[in-house]
């Protein structure tokens, strides 16, 4: 089943992706060692995402910067949000 269970509400993924827009999250990529983290400013029903102020992380340190990234859903493993 694809929903995630959130205070008594089923939600699809697509939609609680949704509810993390303006906020800074970490996404790890397929065939990637390292993790992204970024602002995400939009995304659609494929899980394509649109990062900015992207950073590279490598071993939980910020590697490189990499500003605004569109990231293709079928390539994403993981989607974190980042405590603020």
């Amino acid at each position: 089943m694809d929903t995630i269970s959130e205070r008594g509400k089923t939600l699809f993924p697509t939609k609680k992706v949704q509810t993390l827009i303006g906020k800074r999250i970490q996404v790890e990529m397929k065939g990637d060692k390292n993790t992204l983290e970024g602002k995400l400013e939009s995304a659609d029903d494929y899980l394509n995402l649109h990062l900015t102020d992207t950073h590279e992380i490598n071993e939980g340190v910020k590697a490189r910067s990499l500003g605004s990234v569109v990231l293709r859903g079928n390539n994403i493993i993981l989607i974190v949000p980042v405590a603020e």
